[in-house]
């Protein structure tokens, strides 16, 4: 069963820039397709970013244009490049399989946007 490991998050500035990075072992992430989440507090866990085997993206309308995900076979590595960072954006991030595997959540990475 894949492990999925997630670091990057911090504290930014509105407008800054992060990039967030999940580690997969146990299994190799190439053979499926990955997926951000998100969870701002109070609220439910949402898509961000999703990205198929073949390399096509999928992104929430909220952050389009602004966060790009990607993925690094060769590490069995799965990044989010978030720009333009808005308070809104603030939350704990999870990479998961897309659809996600209520098996396969790790512990996240916390974003905070502000000032």
């Amino acid at each position: 069963q894949v492990q999925l490991v997630e670091s990057g998050g911090g504290l930014v500035q509105p407008g800054g820039s992060l990039r967030l990075s999940c580690a997969a072992s146990g299994g190799d992430s190439s053979r499926y397709s990955m997926g951000w989440y998100r969870q701002a507090s109070g609220k439910q866990r949402d898509l961000v970013a999703g990205i198929t085997r073949g390399g096509r993206t999928n992104y929430a309308d909220s952050v389009k244009g602004r966060f790009t995900i990607s993925r690094d076979n060769a590490k069995n590595t799965i990044h989010l490049q978030m720009n333009s960072l808005k308070p809104e954006d603030t939350a704990v991030y999870y990479c998961n399989l897309w659809p996600s595997s209520a098996t396969t959540w790790g512990q996240g990475t916390q974003v905070i946007v502000s000032s």
